[in-house]
């Protein structure tokens, strides 16, 4: 039998099955060794699977088809493990706030770079755009803009005044979507928003620390009516990168990467080389300055992860 896994507990599964789309509760059958990387989970939501029903009624996984592509994650607690946190995804959307919390850009920059390097078209949604004074829609405003001129797709959004909800349901229709964010971001008030019968838990800010308090503890597969389904998962700290090269990390910053075609030498990694285009951009204002510094963060953790 072959399904789709739509629930993630750590050891159990849930499992619908691809013809029937009836639900089972589902666990592993032998050791799945997936790749080289030390991974805590070997499977995610989104992964298809082939699996048999037991006497006792479980379904037992026995093979994981090849992934088209999935996002990753450090691990909590053991910083040499990586976590999965969804698979087979077509759109990934980010969801970012300038308050309550606030969302560093090095946050979504991260977010961006493994969306580039996994193959997943993403969605920057500027979040709870209701609770922006005049002072913070200029600088909304211009950070829509820079990573527009780049060539991401990026929207104003709000749950509490239905600001572009109808723009984001055409986007995800028919489509594997998933949401990221801090904790408090607005994830699964959104997709109450989306579709109000799925009445997902939702928690309040904190006011003392600005921080999101955790409402989703574990990932799952939501259906929309509308057609699709969304994956909703725990707030994420930390994206990640595994296995990239320090020379592959301009790859993942397109206007990085385009500006890199004017550099005197053809393996400059824009740090101090004479003639370097990306940096004369980057003084001109044409590239934004904490884009550069993100960029050159990650190209440090890959100069380190190389060294180790």
């Amino acid at each position: 039998m072959k399904g789709l896994v739509t629930k993630s507990t750590g050891s159990w599964y849930q499992v619908m099955e691809e013809s029937s789309r009836e639900f089972f509760e589902a666990r592993i059958r032998g050791k799945f060794k997936l790749q080289k990387i030390r991974l805590t989970n070997p499977l995610a939501v989104g992964d298809r699977v082939e699996f048999q029903i037991g006497e006792d009624g479980v379904a037992w996984i026995t093979k994981i088809e090849p992934r088209e592509n999935y996002l990753i994650r450090k691990s909590v607690n053991l910083s040499k493990e990586f976590h999965i946190i969804a698979a087979n995804l077509d759109i990934a959307c980010f969801l970012f706030t300038l308050k309550n919390p606030e969302t560093s850009t090095g946050f979504l920059d991260r977010f961006l770079v493994c969306c580039e390097a996994y193959s997943i078209p993403p969605l920057i949604l500027f979040n709870k755009w209701d609770l922006l004074d005049e002072q913070d829609i200029p600088l909304a405003e211009s950070l829509m803009e820079i990573y527009q001129n780049i060539g991401y797709e990026a929207i104003s959004l709000s749950s509490v005044s239905n600001l572009n909800l109808e723009s984001i349901k055409a986007k995800i229709q028919d489509k594997t979507s998933v949401f990221f964010g801090h904790s408090g971001s607005g994830k699964s008030t959104l997709v109450n928003s989306l579709q109000p019968g799925l009445n997902l838990k939702t928690g309040e800010v904190s006011a003392a620390h600005l921080k999101g308090r955790h409402t989703t503890t574990f990932a799952q597969m939501h259906f929309w009516d509308f057609g699709g389904a969304v994956i909703d998962t725990p707030g994420v700290r930390e994206f990640a990168l595994t296995e990239v090269e320090p020379d592959e990390v301009q790859h993942y910053f397109p206007e990085i990467l385009s500006a890199a075609e004017g550099c005197k030498y053809y393996n400059c990694m824009h740090i101090s080389e004479p003639q370097c285009a990306v940096a004369a951009k980057v003084e001109a204002g044409e590239i934004a300055e904490f884009r550069f510094a993100d960029y050159l963060k990650l190209l440090a953790e890959a100069q380190e992860a190389q060294i180790k």
